[in-house]
């Protein structure tokens, strides 16, 4: 199954958490792919079997500036995902207002396009760990048991 990981990032902790993701899902079998940055085009090209988006929360609850046109072009294309399996992992700092809110918009947009919530979303608390890729690892084992079926 092939997996595209997309993630946003202000300081690379995202980032760091989507090569893990990589480790896990390839360790289990999995084509996972990742690029910061992509393009929806790429993505799209690699034609995805499931979605995995890992992002950060930026300002008062926004995604990174390096996730947002992504974003929308999902949302303005409405790419054909119906059916496909997804997860989201998102990480904010429970100490804002607004707590993993880039996670919740990306969840949003994905539930909209009729992806099913392979797991539900992971909060990682930058309040509360300074490591989030080892945080995720449970998640991310789990996540692959439930793509497998």
């Amino acid at each position: 199954m092939k997996v595209a990981i997309l993630s946003g990032s202000v300081y690379g902790a995202a980032e760091e958490v989507a090569r893990r993701a990589v480790e896990v899902l390839e360790g289990a079998g999995f084509e996972a792919w990742h690029k910061p940055g992509v393009a929806l085009d790429e993505v799209l090209a690699f034609a995805p079997e499931a979605i995995l988006v890992v992002t950060s929360t930026t300002g008062m609850g926004e995604l990174p500036g390096n996730i947002q046109n992504l974003y929308y072009a999902i949302r303005d294309r409405f790419p054909a995902w119906s059916g496909l399996a997804g997860a989201v992992i998102a990480l904010g700092d429970s100490s804002y207002d607004v707590f993993c809110g880039g996670g919740e918009q990306m969840r949003e947009l994905l539930l909209e396009l009729g992806v099913r919530e392979a797991l539900p979303m992971l909060r990682l608390d930058s309040s509360e760990s300074v490591t989030p890729e080892e945080d995720a690892m449970p998640w991310l084992a789990e996540l692959a048991q439930a793509l497998r079926g």
